[in-house]
């Protein structure tokens, strides 16, 4: 892919590494969660279902950055993830909180976050980015 200019690659780079950073983050958080009932049984659970929705909100804000940045070019090519559904939970999670699905956003977790890291890895190489 080409940059328009050096600022261009800067800011995909950077949030290329944003949204990296914020999937290993929730990774790790939620290590020890291992049911949906780890978050609805517990006040401390429930922090860690709130934290992870905004954790999820802060990605999907990012890849519709990213893709506004590179004038909707770089998500395609790699197709086997749904980024129109990647930026959708954001808005659900933002717009719709009281409404948000446990079970949904544990299945993203421990189901959607490892292809979706494997994909932002893959990027990073494919434009060199450290």
């Amino acid at each position: 892919m080409e940059f328009e200019s050096t600022e261009q690659k800067q800011m995909v780079c950077e949030t290329l590494n944003n949204i990296h950073l914020a999937i290993t983050r929730l990774d790790n958080r939620s290590m020890n969660v291992h049911s949906v009932d780890d978050y609805l049984t517990s006040p401390s659970g429930m922090e860690k279902l709130d934290a992870a929705c905004m954790v999820l909100i802060a990605i999907g804000e990012s890849v519709k950055t990213l893709d506004k940045l590179t004038e909707k070019k770089l998500l395609p090519t790699y197709p086997s993830i749904d980024w129109k559904g990647v930026m959708g939970v954001r808005d659900i999670i933002a717009h719709h909180y009281f409404e948000v699905d446990p079970d949904a956003v544990f299945g993203i977790i421990k189901n959607d976050l490892t292809p979706l890291k494997q994909a932002i890895e893959y990027f990073k190489n494919q434009l060199d980015i450290k």
